[in-house]
């Protein structure tokens, strides 16, 4: 932290006063403004929090103008490319890369970890067969604390371990009784001899009447995606999670409560946007027209998985996904897949239209997630799950750095108000 000092200087009162400029490691400075109300009696208005530093972190970094993003320091590429979902989540929680040992030790608590209570796999039967699975999701995640409730002390260091080990553990499971409650078939319980992701996709495919054999890439292009969704600093839904969290509530309802921030389509639900506008496009040479209906405003045409809030580049994330996009369907033999062609014509146009270009619209993670979900058979409804199972990592990493904070407050927003004034009540009588 830096001992610079920010010169503030109401031009009303002609009051002025020294805020502290505060430095991280790497990204730009932020102003403390803790003091403004005291000194000045002003809040600040920032709505979307487009200028606001909510936290300190020593988790994730992203610098969007050069398309940039660190775990604990280590570039996504890298992680990527050498490293695996488990060891991710690890390095999310610990700060730092396990060794062999510890590595083994930490993959072998998640696994005996994976099983959920007959009595929480009875909860599902309450549920619609057609319920959204997000909805039964954030449910049962919710009523993991009824569950556990011996190991909810966040105050204590052991139980906050457990329950995140749980979390990352059970996750899966929970999502694959979802889609097998909706399918009508047997919950199949997951296996201590899979890895992570092999493990999910058997939840997800076997059924008790034949054998399922997970195909190695399949589960490796999961894997990669639920690295590059790991986590993604301060996002909305991580941001629940920690708002939910500093009230000290149990950390099962600060997760649900993420999950829950997690469905809006503006967030999760955006790879599951793309596939929707690519089959309203059709075809390939329908892609002009589209393009200038979405210049056109009057058009009402968006275009869906480009841009992004914060990456003003090419969002690292999605070179990666685009990569792996081409190895699935090779293996499936849909090299000719309609909706990937589409997106690669989708892709190559716009990313040498000047509208586009000077807008810094580029594609993000979510433009080929989807393609990549539905290529392995994963039903639509639950692209936002596979999301919030990748994102598990994050949020118990953020909820873990939260609550061990010493100078943890729970969190109080403030507003502009901008109601009516001060009246008087009137009998109903008299109205």
């Amino acid at each position: 932290m830096g001992k610079a000092k920010y010169r503030l200087t109401n031009l009303a009162t002609s009051k002025s006063s020294d805020l502290d400029v505060l430095s991280g490691t790497i990204g730009p400075d932020v102003v403390d403004i803790g003091s403004l109300w005291h000194d000045h009696g002003v809040f600040t208005y920032d709505p979307g929090f487009m200028s606001t530093a909510s936290t300190e972190s020593r988790i994730t970094y992203i610098d969007g103008d050069a398309g940039v993003l660190l775990y604990r320091g280590y570039p996504i590429e890298q992680l990527a490319a050498q490293s695996n979902f488990l060891e991710v989540s690890y390095l999310l929680l610990k700060g730092e890369l396990p060794s062999a040992a510890k590595l083994d030790s930490f993959t072998r608590s998640i696994t005996r970890h994976t099983m959920l209570n007959q009595s929480l796999l009875r909860l599902y039967g309450g549920f619609h067969h057609n319920a959204h699975p997000m909805a039964m999701v954030a449910a049962i995640i919710a009523s993991l604390a009824a569950f556990y409730h011996d190991t909810t002390n966040i105050t204590d260091d052991r139980h906050r371990e457990i329950f995140s080990h749980r979390i990352i553990a059970k996750i899966p499971t929970i999502a694959a009784a979802a889609y097998k409650h909706a399918l009508g078939q047997p919950f199949v319980y997951p296996r201590n001899d899979l890895d992570y992701c092999s493990n999910m996709l058997h939840m997800f495919f076997a059924v008790p009447c034949e054998p399922y054999v997970v195909d190695p890439l399949h589960a490796k292009a999961l894997d990669l995606l639920f690295i590059l969704h790991a986590d993604h600093e301060q996002n909305a839904s991580t941001s629940t999670v920690r708002l939910a969290g500093s009230t000290g509530c149990n950390p099962y309802a600060a997760i649900s409560a993420g999950v829950s921030a997690l469905w809006g389509p503006a967030h999760g639900g955006a790879n599951e946007a793309v596939l929707d506008m690519l089959e309203k496009i059709g075809d390939v040479s329908h892609v002009p027209d589209f393009l200038a209906r979405v210049k056109d405003k009057a058009a009402g045409a968006r275009l869906m998985g480009f841009g992004h809030r914060v990456y003003k580049n090419f969002d690292p994330r999605a070179k990666l996904i685009r990569e792996m996009c081409h190895k699935v369907l090779a293996k499936l033999g849909q090299t000719e897949n309609p909706l990937f062609e589409l997106a690669l014509k989708l892709e190559e146009i716009a990313l040498k239209d000047e509208y586009f270009i000077s807008r810094k619209l580029y594609p993000n993670v979510d433009f080929y997630s989807g393609i990549i979900y539905r290529a392995l058979g994963i039903p639509r409804p639950l692209f936002t799950v596979m999301f919030a199972i990748a994102r598990s990592a994050g949020w118990v990493a953020q909820w873990q750095e939260m609550i061990s904070d010493p100078t943890l407050k729970i969190a109080r927003p403030r507003q502009l108000y901008t109601g009516p004034v001060l009246r008087d009540y009137v009998p109903v009588k008299k109205r």
